[in-house]
């Protein structure tokens, strides 16, 4: 039944993550649509999404103009060392157990709630940066609450059920620009490690280079780009919060060797004190298969790869 809402956009292989078209007038078929696809695959692709691709395209050119400033220029929003926080440009460059390594610069900084926003982080080389991130904040943020709400109901509950666990009006949305250089050995690169997201959700977007890679049935897979699309991942707490019935979606982002790359993710998160895990009504009769966690103990876990569960 859900098929009758997966987009013409939709590649012809098995194994293609789920192109959801959100114009569809029969919001029941939609809903169905991404509940599936966040139980099988973690991950999936909306369409007709309410952001106007002008803004889209508005928001990549700001993103690229930044990195293509000297590295003085880019220092103007750096993280600052004795930093605890992630908002600031960084550069990352490390090696994983098997000795290969992650090489890409990023630029955080959080763009809801206003209260939460620090503008020291925002760039200035353009006069219209702020008026673009801040529309596209809001329009992520009515993405967001839509796809939680369909969620929501996916697992009986009311529509707000998700969102209220997540941290209600306290939510935050956290944009990450990365900035991924060539690289001539990519079996020796990576753009970023397999992992799963530690947030909530996770909306993402890329220029014309492929690169994004989704882990199923135990292969990866390669994401198709529509310009007008939006990728969302499935994260940790709403894993958690659906006591697993929702899956997190593993993901890769790989390199070219000679292209840059860049991607748009925003991550829906709770406040760091703010404490998550499944959602009281889904364990009344059964078992949690998750301990709750205040969400700064959890990412300290996640990020220094200890024990959680």
């Amino acid at each position: 039944m859900a098929d009758s809402v997966i987009s013409e956009f939709q590649g012809t292989s098995p194994v293609d993550i789920p192109i959801i078209d959100l114009s569809n007038p029969n919001e029941d078929l939609v809903a169905h649509a991404v509940v599936k696809a966040s139980e099988t695959w973690g991950m999936f692709q909306v369409v007709n999404h309410g952001i106007p691709i002008e803004l889209m395209r508005r928001l990549k050119e700001l993103g690229k103009e930044f990195f293509e400033l000297p590295e003085k220029e880019k220092e103007a929003v750096a993280r600052p060392a004795d930093s605890t926080d992630l908002e600031g440009y960084t550069t990352d460059y490390k090696k994983d157990g098997e000795g290969r390594k992650t090489w890409a610069d990023h630029l955080f900084y959080r763009i809801w709630p206003p209260s939460r926003i620090n503008y020291r982080f925002w760039p200035k080389n353009s006069p219209d940066y702020r008026e673009v991130n801040e529309e596209y904040a809001r329009g992520i943020k009515k993405l967001s609450e839509k796809i939680m709400g369909w969620l929501s109901e996916g697992l009986g509950l009311h529509r707000d059920a998700l969102k209220e666990g997540l941290g209600g009006e306290k939510v935050e949305y956290l944009m990450k620009i990365i900035f991924y250089p060539p690289c001539p050995k990519l079996e020796l690169l990576y753009g970023a490690p397999p992992h799963t997201d530690l947030n909530g959700i996770t909306f993402l977007i890329a220029d014309e280079a492929d690169g994004l890679q989704a882990f199923q049935d135990n292969k990866w897979v390669d994401v198709k780009y529509d310009d007008s699309g939006i990728v969302v991942i499935v994260a940790d707490q709403i894993k958690r919060m659906s006591n697993g019935r929702y899956k997190s979606g593993e993901h890769r982002a790989t390199m070219d060797t000679v292209r840059t790359r860049l991607s748009w993710p925003v991550f829906a998160e709770p406040n760091l004190d703010h404490v998550v895990g499944p959602l009281p009504e889904l364990v009344l009769d059964k078992a949690p298969k998750f301990k709750p966690y205040v969400y700064r103990e959890y990412k300290f876990l996640k990020m220094n790869k200890l024990p959680i569960d």
